[in-house]
């Protein structure tokens, strides 16, 4: 874990910044294209708000592109922030297990275990916030790009039976570790590529203790 801590603070360090500390996982989700599912009188929750039929999944990577944490069982429909609150990780953080903080984008809730990017910054320090957290957090918006290349499945979409969609999600992502552990080396060219718009803000439901965190970070830029 202070491996990945480390790491993480690299990524978001520049010759003018320094990184977070802290730092275990980037959340982010993506939709996975599906056929409009059959048999089922809902089918119309798995059409996301682009106007097509997917599964949204989320995922929790680490510095090197590795999956840490992935969910694959939600309609396209369902929000970003909804599926995190709902999930094992959201759980293990509430409770403690999970010691360290995540990075995400501005449609996640800002909380005292995730460090979201603010809005419209305004101040100095507030921008050099954004700019670290951004790039911290772009390490799961490349691994999307380079994994949907990778398994051409994922960018295309996927014409299987509901039941097994999940299935074939997962087995990409086990391989895709695999590919990881065994060195293969996965670079999309672009640092700071962002790959798709986050969902609408969710400041509604940031606590308060993940406000005042986040504040207390900003406050290092001072």
């Amino acid at each position: 874990m202070n491996v990945v801590k480390r790491k993480f603070e690299e990524l978001g360090r520049s010759n003018i910044q320094h990184g977070f500390n802290n730092i275990i996982g980037a959340i982010d989700c993506t939709h996975i294209k599906i056929n409009r599912p059959r048999g089922i009188s809902h089918s119309e929750i798995y059409r996301n708000r682009k106007g097509y039929f997917s599964i949204n999944v989320q995922a929790i990577v680490g510095p090197n592109m590795e999956i840490f944490d992935i969910v694959t069982r939600w309609p396209g429909s369902s929000h970003d922030n909804r599926i995190f609150r709902n999930s094992q990780a959201y759980a293990r953080f509430l409770s403690g297990n999970l010691q360290g903080v995540l990075v995400g984008d501005s449609g996640y809730p800002s909380l005292p275990f995730l460090l979201t990017s603010l809005i419209t910054p305004v101040t100095r320090a507030e921008n050099q916030y954004n700019y670290v957290q951004i790039r911290t957090r772009n390490i799961v918006e490349r691994f999307f790009g380079v994994w949907k290349n990778k398994f051409s499945c994922l960018q295309l979409g996927l014409r299987s039976k509901l039941t097994n969609t999940s299935n074939i999600i997962v087995a990409c992502t086990v391989l895709h570790n695999i590919g990881i552990q065994s060195g293969d080396a996965y670079d999309d060219g672009d640092n700071d590529h962002i790959s798709e718009v986050p969902e609408r803000p969710n400041n509604e439901t940031s606590s308060t203790a993940g406000l005042a965190y986040r504040q207390s970070i900003i406050a290092r830029f001072n």
